[in-house]
């Protein structure tokens, strides 16, 4: 089996997916309650217990909140860098494997590859995983696409990318000046045009699968997403785009050739 993926849920009220191969499945941030994380899993035919491992992107509370009291309950393996380990007291893990210089390394069949990002944590990763000849990218909670990030990134079958809001709606929003300035910075989250010309400086010819995530729901609409990211949207295979509530179902990678 080549590498599928689902979501529990993506944005700013909770965050969780599921990358798997075979027999493994890895759960990358946990923001949901242990109850509202089962009850997502069942959704997608699993259990916590089905889990090799958690992944941890960094320390925001919609990313971490659900991951110590998880891992307890059901004695999973916990992979963060050291920065994320330090930045709260989560308390006892039951087994804790920290990721040293954004440094590859595996669990089980599955490849993975931490890579750092500019975003406002302590030492924020995402992550590109590889197995049995297929590649995927999770891409959100960053404020700027850097050089290191397209060289990681590009060339991935499947890719889970962020576009967070749309500067115009964020700057008439809601939200307090500083928190706009956050969101809006180098170290907060990408516009749906950073989203798209990323894309299209890597290119999405290649993608079987495009998931546009971590879309606001106070200063974003699927409707400007999906007008900003039209013309990638387009040469990728499938694109679809990820919600709070449902995230989306298991997609599959087929290895080319």
């Amino acid at each position: 089996m080549t590498l599928r993926f689902a979501s529990l849920g993506s944005g700013s009220k909770g965050n969780g997916t599921l990358v798997a191969s075979g027999d493994h499945c890895l759960l990358v941030d946990c923001g949901f309650t242990i109850r509202e994380t089962e009850r997502r899993m069942a959704r997608l035919g699993l259990s916590p217990a089905d889990l090799s491992a958690i992944l941890v992107t960094h320390e925001h509370s919609d990313h971490l909140s659900g991951v110590a009291p998880l891992a307890r309950k059901y004695g999973l393996p916990v992979y963060l860098t050291p920065g994320t380990l330090r930045a709260r007291d989560i308390g006892k893990l039951p087994s804790v494997h920290l990721i040293e210089g954004h440094q590859p390394f595996s669990v089980a069949d599955i490849q993975v590859t931490p890579v750092a990002v500019p975003h406002d944590a302590r030492e924020a990763a995402q992550f590109v995983f590889r197995s049995r000849g297929t590649s995927l990218g999770l891409l959100t909670d960053l404020g700027t696409v850097t050089p290191h990030v397209e060289n990681h990134f590009a060339g991935c079958d499947g890719l889970v990318l962020e576009a967070n809001h749309d500067p115009q709606m964020l700057a008439q929003g809601p939200y307090p000046p500083s928190l706009k300035r956050r969101v809006g910075g180098a170290y907060g989250h990408l516009s749906n045009q950073q989203a798209a010309g990323f894309l299209q400086r890597v290119g999405s010819e290649q993608l079987q699968h495009l998931v546009v995530a971590h879309i606001s729901e106070k200063n974003n609409t699927i409707e400007l997403a999906r007008a900003a990211l039209a013309e990638a949207a387009e040469r990728a295979a499938n694109c679809i785009f990820a919600c709070q509530q449902e995230g989306f179902d298991w997609l599959q990678l087929e290895k080319s050739g």
